[in-house]
Order: structure tokens, then C-alpha cells, then sequence
């Protein structure tokens, strides 16, 4: 409990002004520099759960920030893939049934699509809890790429500490849910509520640690 409480004030730890600096001009620049921002996410999950480590680590630009980065966005569109096949056919769906009874039908496409957003959305948002913060502790921990796909792993895992798994969902949700409203205070406070939400969860991770090496998990490879 107090390792995952700890998370919310772990991004500020140490020198943090220059890591949130490239961080959030990462997320200004996401569709370009996003393999890098899960990257680093992934080292930050390992500085997290390594016991020498008490702040998110530098960047720093090598190859093995990529192909982190490339693997779990592999795992994420994975994830992704089945809701975004079914989303245009679920608000066909919807617009077909014609439940809006509205006369314009380009306002009747746009609410068909919000609603079957909606709708995906919380299955979207479940799966991800699932799969990814064993998941990407396994990958941060051991190296091994093999780690982020191993669901039956990530099962196990769950089923044998089911609570600490839901104090860990917990706080990734509550830190998403603190970085999104960021949007309200100014223009550009999602990018750096977006940055937090990922160091937060990052760290929330590290309380995964004993049943990763329940798991047979091993020191990362250098």
C-alpha cells in the first residue's frame, strides 16, 4: 500500500525539471516520438522496481529505449486491435438501427460512433489493466520480449496477488484520470498530466515486484 502511494509523488523525485522537459515534449509530439515515450516508460518501470533506484531515470537516446519502445507498442496494439476492428461495425450498428431519431444523418453517423466509443471503451480500459502492468514489469525486469505475451504468466500472477493487482489498477487510473482533467487547468496541462500518468503508473508496477520473481523473473540483460 505505501509503495503505491509513494507513486504519486515519484515523478518529482530528483533533478525532475530536465526528464519532465523531454518527457512532455514527447507527448506534444506523440504520433513522431512515441516509441521512444514507451521506451522510456519501460526504464522507468525498471529504475522503479530496482531497490538502488529512488528516482525515474535520464534519458537517454539508445537502442534499447527503441526496441523497448517497439515491443510494447506491439503488445499495446495487440490489445487494441480487436476494438478498433469493431468499432466502425458496432456504430453501423447503431446508425442502422436508427436510434437517435434525428433528421440530419451525419449527426446521426457522429452519435452512433461516440456511442460505440463509449461502449469499447470500458473493455478497452479492462484488458489493459489485465495484461499490461505484469506484463511490462516481466519485460522491464528480465529483458526478455517474450515476457510482454505471456498471458497465461500474467493470469498466475493475478489469481496469486489479486490484491496488490488492484491497488496497481487502481493507481494507474486515478494517475490517467489526474493527467486527462489536467486539460482544465491550461491548454497545454494534458501533455505534462499524460508524462505523470506514465511515471506514476511506472512506479505503481514496481509493487508487482514479489510476484514477478514468484514468477521466475530474472535481472534485466544488458
Amino acid at each position: 500500500m505505501d509503495l503505491v502511494a509513494a507513486s504519486f509523488a515519484w515523478p518529482f523525485r530528483g533533478a525532475w525539471g530536465p526528464r519532465w522537459a523531454i518527457g512532455v515534449a514527447c507527448v506534444v509530439l506523440l504520433p513522431i516520438a512515441f516509441v521512444p515515450l514507451l521506451g522510456y516508460a519501460i526504464a522507468a518501470t525498471r529504475a522503479a522496481a530496482s531497490e538502488s533506484s529512488s528516482e525515474p531515470p535520464r534519458w537517454s537516446l539508445s537502442s534499447r529505449l527503441i526496441t523497448d519502445g517497439l515491443a510494447t507498442a506491439l503488445l499495446l496494439a495487440l490489445l487494441s486491435a480487436p476494438f478498433v476492428l469493431a468499432l466502425n461495425p458496432l456504430a453501423a450498428l447503431f446508425d442502422a438501427a436508427q436510434l437517435w431519431h434525428v433528421e440530419d444523418s451525419a449527426l446521426s453517423h457522429v452519435y452512433s460512433f461516440v456511442v460505440a466509443l463509449f461502449l469499447l471503451a470500458l473493455p478497452w480500459g479492462l484488458l489493459h489493466l489485465l495484461v499490461v502492468p505484469h506484463a511490462t514489469h516481466r519485460f522491464a525486469v528480465s529483458g526478455r520480449v517474450g515476457e510482454l505475451f505471456d498471458v497465461a504468466a500474467t493470469a498466475r500472477a493475478i489469481r496469486k496477488d489479486f490484491p496488490t493487482w488492484n491497488l496497481v489498477a487502481a493507481a494507474m487510473v486515478t494517475a490517467w484520470a489526474l493527467g486527462v482533467a489536467c486539460i482544465g487547468l491550461v491548454c497545454v496541462g494534458v501533455f505534462a498530466g499524460v508524462f505523470y500518468a506514465i511515471l506514476v503508473s511506472a512506479h505503481a508496477c514496481a509493487a508487482l515486484k514479489e510476484t514477478a520473481r514468484a514468477e521466475g523473473a530474472h535481472p534485466p540483460a544488458r
